[in-house]
């Protein structure tokens, strides 16, 4: 199991809700969330950058 830091772009939706919703769908592409926070919002454009931890299985292969 390896951990990752990652950053996304999310469109603002109309509620809360679905803005959650949102995020967790675009992190689940990355891995499992550990844990994520919206770190800034860029009202003109819609959109919320979220930083989080995520974890995937992807064994990668030791080199000696």
């Amino acid at each position: 199991m390896t951990t990752h830091f990652i950053t996304a772009e999310i469109d603002l939706q109309e509620s809360p809700k679905q803005l959650h919703q949102a995020i967790e769908t675009e992190l689940q592409k990355q891995g499992e969330p550990l844990r994520w926070a919206v770190t800034a919002v860029d009202t003109q454009e819609q959109k919320a950058q979220v930083e989080a931890i995520v974890t995937n299985n992807d064994a990668q292969p030791s080199t000696p």
